[in-house]
């Protein structure tokens, strides 16, 4: 990976562009794009102003790096899940996706797109603007595939495919709402067999 040097007073700080943008990540992710300040994100970071300006640009520049990293790392699992050869797998991989996000020991509980679309200032509107524009891309992908599906045979006919994409996206936001206040991952691991067993596909 290519490393940046800050030219300046007293000795030059090196630092990993990668590194530093997933360190601004789990800033964000923890504390919202309203409460993430800049002395937080450049002390996590392990940079100065100067050089997050010169390398990433202004905070929200910054913030939507930091999103384009969490969709590529941490849901990537969507993509996976869009490909699955039946609406009932693709349920199951977004589920248990999410599931995994959710409990895992390193990174922060909750969505990060929900957690910084809380806030009031124009600039907020701005990234609130940026997040509803990526989640209506996604959620129209998953109506897509199940289109597909309906057409395919594999969910019923009477089945209305942005219905059940609403209903699935609703179950995994409140996983991430009840993992987030402590759950047990067996209620959690519970849940998702229950929806499965449920679903209206094969």
């Amino acid at each position: 990976m290519e490393t940046m040097t800050q030219n300046g007073r007293g000795r030059p700080r090196e630092f990993d562009p990668e590194q530093a943008l997933s360190a601004a990540l789990q800033v964000f992710w923890r504390r919202g794009y309203e409460g993430a300040s800049l002395a937080e994100l450049t002390e996590a970071m392990g940079i100065t102003k100067p050089s997050l300006y010169a390398c990433f640009g202004n905070k929200e520049a910054l913030f939507r790096k930091a999103l384009d990293l969490y969709e590529r790392d941490k849901l990537c699992y969507v993509r996976s899940a869009l490909d699955a050869p039946t609406s009932r797998e693709v349920a199951e991989r977004l589920l248990r996706g999410s599931l995994a996000i959710q409990t895992n020991s390193t990174d922060p509980k909750g969505c990060m797109g929900v957690i910084s679309s809380v806030g009031g200032t124009a600039h907020s509107e701005c990234i609130r603007d940026e997040i509803f524009a990526r989640r209506a891309s996604s959620d129209r992908a998953l109506i897509e595939r199940f289109e597909r599906a309906r057409a395919e045979g594999d969910l019923p006919d009477h089945i209305e495919p942005q219905a059940i994409a609403c209903y699935l996206s609703t179950v995994m936001q409140g996983m991430a709402v009840q993992a987030g206040a402590g759950v047990p991952v067996e209620r959690l691991e519970a849940l998702i067999n229950t929806t499965l067993a449920m679903w209206p596909g094969r």
